[in-house]
C-alpha cells in the first residue's frame, strides 16, 4: 500500500506568535517539514529581527540576519490590539493545529486569546510556548515572570562556567544557542510528541518549553558529576584526559580529542614517537593531563611540520578523529558540507542569491527542502483572509485602511 503523503507534517496547521530568534527557529523547523505556518506580525513593524542588521550587501531595504532568513512561511500582518484583529485571531486558531508562541508573559491572557481560552474554545489545539522560566502554572518558580536573552539562561544554566580558562572570567559561547540549538529544536520536538499524542487521544496539550530548563538538559554531565561525586566542575584545563582541544599546525588548527589509551597509542604511532605509548607519564588520561607540561611540546613540534589538511588525513587514517577548525569561509568551501546540501542557496528577488544552513535532520523520503526566501511583511495577509476566511477583496481592503491588517505584494 503507498501514501500519498510525501511530507511529515503535510497538511498540519501552524500559527506563530514568535518574535526573536527562538520561536522563528521552531517554526521554520516545522514549516521545513511542509506543514503551513502562518506568522503573525505587528502591521508597520513587524517582527523586531526585521529592524536589526546586518543589511544584506545588494541592498539596504531587506534584511538577511539568519535569525531572521526564514524560509517556507507565510507573513500575515495583524494588528491584535484592534478587536477585528483579535476576531481574526479566534478565526485563525479555530483552524490551526498547533500555536507557537514566546511573547511576554500574560500579554495574549490580558486579551482573553491565551492559551487557556483557546484551548477551552478548541480542545484539538496544541499552544507551544517558548519562554525564559516557564509558563506551567503547575510548576511555577520564583523566576517565571521575570525577562531574559538567551546569554542569561546560559550562565544561569552553568554551562558559561566551564567556558574559558581558569585564570579569567567565564566566556561567553556561540551567539544564540540558548535560543536555536535547545529552545527551537526542543520546543519543535515537545510539539511532534504533542501531535503524536494527540493521533491517539484526540485532544491537545500545552507545550511548556523554557530556556533555562533547555540549557540545564545540556549541562546534563557537569549536574551528574557534581550530584554523584561531589566536585564542582570549573572551566581551564581537563584533569582527567590529554590531549582535547584545537592544536596548530602549518596553515591552521584542528580539532583533537584522546578520550582512550588506544587512540593515543594510535597518535603516538601518527607521531612517530610509539615510545610514548608505553611511557609511565602518558599511561592514562589522568596521567597525560598531569605531564601536559612535556607531552604537549612533542605534539606542538610534530604538528608544527604538517599543513592542516595533510594532518587530518593522517590522523584520520589510523584512526584518530580529527577535523579542521573551520571559519565561515572554511564551512563555505568545504566539500563534505557541499555534498551533503548542508548550506543551501536561497533565490531572493531583491539580494540574489544567499547562504542558509539547511535544518535537520535529513529523512530518507523527503530530503529536499523548499528553497523559498523570507516573506516580505504582510504578504500573505490578503491571501490568507480571502481564501481561508473567504472574507471578500473588498473587505480585506477596508481592514488594511483601517490598520487590521497590512497588505504588501
Amino acid at each position: 500500500m503507498t501514501s500519498s503523503l510525501k511530507h511529515p507534517l503535510e497538511g498540519i496547521r501552524f500559527t506563530g506568535l514568535e518574535q526573536y530568534m527562538a520561536g522563528l527557529y521552531c517554526t521554520m523547523l516545522l514549516a521545513d517539514a511542509r506543514e503551513e505556518v502562518i506568522k503573525i506580525e505587528r502591521p508597520g513593524a513587524g517582527d523586531p529581527r526585521r529592524s536589526m542588521p546586518p543589511f544584506a550587501k545588494k541592498t539596504e531595504r531587506k534584511k538577511l540576519q539568519n535569525s531572521w532568513a526564514i524560509i517556507a512561511i507565510k507573513s500575515l500582518a495583524l494588528n491584535l490590539q484592534d478587536p477585528k484583529g483579535q476576531e481574526i485571531f479566534c478565526l485563525l486558531t479555530a483552524q490551526s493545529d498547533v500555536v507557537v508562541e514566546n511573547l511576554r508573559p500574560g500579554s495574549m491572557c490580558k486579551m482573553g486569546l491565551g492559551q487557556k481560552d483557546m484551548r477551552a474554545i478548541h480542545p484539538k489545539l496544541i499552544w507551544a510556548t517558548i519562554s525564559r522560566f516557564g509558563r506551567n502554572e503547575d510548576y511555577r518558580g520564583l523566576y517565571s515572570d521575570r525577562p531574559t536573552f538567551d546569554i542569561v539562561a546560559k550562565f544561569m544554566s552553568g554551562i558559561m562556567n566551564l567556558v574559558g580558562f581558569a585564570d579569567k572570567p567565564q566566556s561567553w559561547t556561540i551567539y544564540g544557542m540558548a535560543d536555536v540549538v535547545y529552545s527551537g529544536q526542543v520546543t519543535a520536538y515537545g510539539i511532534m510528541q504533542a501531535l503524536f499524542m494527540r493521533e491517539r487521544t484526540g485532544e491537545g496539550q500545552f507545550v511548556d518549553s523554557t530556556m533555562l530548563d533547555n540549557m540545564l538538559t545540556l549541562n546534563e554531565s557537569m549536574i551528574a558529576l557534581h550530584s554523584v561525586s561531589g566536585p564542582n566542575p570549573q572551566r581551564g584545563v581537563f584533569k582527567n584526559l590529554w590531549p582535547r582541544g584545537a592544536y596548530q599546525t602549518k596553515n591552521g588548527y584542528i580539532a583533537l580529542n584522546v578520550p582512550d589509551n588506544i587512540i593515543w597509542s594510535r597518535l603516538c604511532e601518527a607521531m612517530g614517537h610509539p615510545e610514548l605509548t608505553t611511557d609511565e607519564r602518558a599511561s592514562s588520561g589522568l596521567a597525560r593531563s598531569k605531564s601536559i607540561d612535556c607531552l604537549q611540546p612533542i605534539l606542538e613540534n610534530w604538528l608544527s611540520t604538517v599543513y592542516c589538511d595533510e594532518a587530518v588525513d593522517i590522523l584520520n587514517s589510523v584512526g584518530v578523529p580529527c577535523g579542521p577548525v573551520n571559519d565561515a569561509d572554511g564551512e563555505a568551501t568545504d566539500p563534505h558540507i557541499k555534498a551533503r546540501g548542508s548550506i543551501m542557496d536561497i533565490e531572493d528577488s531583491d539580494v540574489g542569491t544567499y547562504g542558509f544552513a539547511r535544518s535537520v535532520p535529513m529523512l530518507s523520503s523527503a530530503p529536499e527542502l523548499r528553497k523559498d526566501p523570507s516573506p516580505n511583511l504582510g504578504k500573505h495577509s490578503r491571501e490568507i483572509l480571502e481564501g481561508l476566511f473567504r472574507i471578500s477583496s473588498d473587505d480585506v481592503t477596508s481592514l488594511a485602511k483601517q490598520k487590521v491588517i497590512q497588505v504588501t505584494n
